[in-house]
């Protein structure tokens, strides 16, 4: 059931809103297919996300709080305070959870790093470090798959890096994820593709590390699918108060950074400002990701970012690859980029305080994380080279893909919604092809292909452009 505005009047000074309630019998057009229902979760994605422990998430977020300041112009060399310190116990603790690795499990742990030359909040050349788990796909390796958080963190001045700043939600709690994640996922025989899980440095000054980590990636060729930045995911409670502890947004760019003017155009003309990649990817998490085993519901906001804000994603689309953004429902500001401090006149305590964290909510991103990455990694890749036939007019819609060589592809499915609705509505099951007519006019719907594999995980849907 949806709710439609069907208008507005004045009375007596009062705004009146009137409303029709829809059910979706009312959704026109009808097709062919039936009721998209979402992927639920097996039993080994259960079992995976069952071990993501909120205690762990407090103890990774006290120890990054420990050192201080994190600031990217803090020292590099103290071994108790600074980014240094930091990174030197991000590499040790990602090293000892690898060594847990179930046997036939490849995790390799880099410190990739370079020297940043004076450039915006960077007064000075500076060393760049992040701080990376890389999990071999075991079919699949070229495909990879990523998930961000950033250690460095900041005061209210960008450029003071001598006072604490011990930036508990923003952003240990998003390396928590990271490292929880690392430490369930190499228990379990290494899903089809590669695993990229990250602790990145630099983002307050600019990006930097996450800008690194994606030139790597894009130099060595591999094939990114889907990167996720998890950016202050520690608090459910905002500014005035309210509480939504089961609630998390992902933010997924329109059209594309990296797009040509001609497929922008292109994309324009035929409506597909709302299917770009990124928007695929998120709704994709929805639907694996909003259900018992995260006990979470996945907030899609259709923008880049929010206002005035940035974030690790950016780098990563700009490269063409999917990205999205994940970060709480309602943000407290007096707890992210401040000095810590009293108010004397209010008494209001300012600051990025692991008090303000709350551990079970974080655990919960985790699993939508998780299940994001997991559900990606285990089915086979997103369609490529997908097209749409517009040679002649005609009231059904011939679609056409590569047929891709997966170990263990089962075929394909067309998804299609009306071109009002925000996600999929229905599926279409056509098997091992790479070709298909639907009884349905591409002049009234919305199409996506996507691959199905024989373990039953389903990839993104890719949409398609004319051709």
């Amino acid at each position: 059931m949806f709710s439609r505005l069907l208008h507005s009047t004045h009375t007596q000074g009062l705004l009146v809103l009137v409303f029709v309630v829809c059910s979706t019998t009312d959704i026109w057009p009808k097709g062919p297919g039936k009721a998209l229902v979402p992927q639920a979760p097996t039993a080994e994605l259960r079992s995976i996300l069952s071990g993501i422990d909120p205690k762990r998430v407090n103890a990774i977020i006290t120890k990054l709080v420990s050192f201080g300041t994190r600031h990217t112009l803090s020292s590099q060399t103290d071994p108790v305070r600074g980014i240094g310190a930091a990174r030197d116990w991000l590499a040790a603790e990602m090293r000892t959870i690898a060594r847990g690795a179930r046997r036939g499990t490849h995790v390799e742990i880099t410190v990739p790093s370079y020297i940043q030359q004076p450039a915006s909040r960077i007064p000075t050349p500076t060393n760049i470090s992040d701080v990376v788990a890389t999990i071999r796909g075991a079919s699949d390796p070229g495909r990879v798959y990523v998930i961000t958080g950033h250690y460095d963190s900041r005061v209210t001045d960008i450029m003071n890096f001598q006072d604490d700043a011990p930036g508990a939600d923003d952003d240990a709690s998003g390396v928590a994820v990271v490292l929880e994640l690392l430490r369930v996922i190499i228990q379990r025989p290494p899903p089809a593709a590669t695993i990229v899980l990250a602790a990145v440095a630099g983002e307050e000054q600019g990006l930097y590390g996450a800008d690194h980590l994606a030139q790597i990636l894009a130099d060595a060729g591999a094939d990114v699918q889907g990167m996720f930045t998890n950016d202050i995911v520690g608090s459910s409670k905002g500014d005035e108060g309210e509480i939504d502890p089961f609630s998390i947004r992902l933010f997924a760019q329109g059209i594309p950074t990296a797009d040509t003017p001609s497929k922008i155009a292109t994309q324009e003309s035929i409506g597909g400002e709302n299917d770009s990649p990124a928007r695929e990817l998120a709704r994709f998490v929805d639907e694996v990701a909003t259900n018992d085993v995260t006990g979470m519901k996945v907030r899609v906001i259709y923008r880049l970012d929010r206002f005035l804000r940035g974030g690790d994603h950016e780098p990563f689309l700009e490269r063409g690859f999917p990205a999205a953004r994940f970060t709480e429902p309602h943000e407290d500001f007096a707890h992210q980029h401040q000095d810590v401090r009293v108010d004397g006149a209010t008494g209001k305590q300012f600051g990025d305080l692991i008090e303000f964290c709350d551990f079970d909510f974080i655990a919960r991103v985790a699993k939508v994380n998780g299940a994001a990455l997991w559900s990606l990694a285990s089915a086979p890749g997103t369609p490529k080279n997908v097209t749409i036939d517009t040679s002649v007019l005609t009231n059904n819609s011939t679609l056409r893909w590569a047929l891709g060589s997966d170990v263990g592809l089962a075929g394909y499915e067309v998804l299609w919604r009306p071109t009002i609705a925000p996600f999929w509505t229905n599926v279409i099951p056509v098997g091992l092809v790479n070709t298909v007519t639907v009884d349905q006019s591409k002049d009234n719907v919305v199409f996506g292909v996507r691959a199905v594999g024989k373990n039953g995980y389903r990839s993104p849907a890719a949409f398609p452009f004319p051709g």
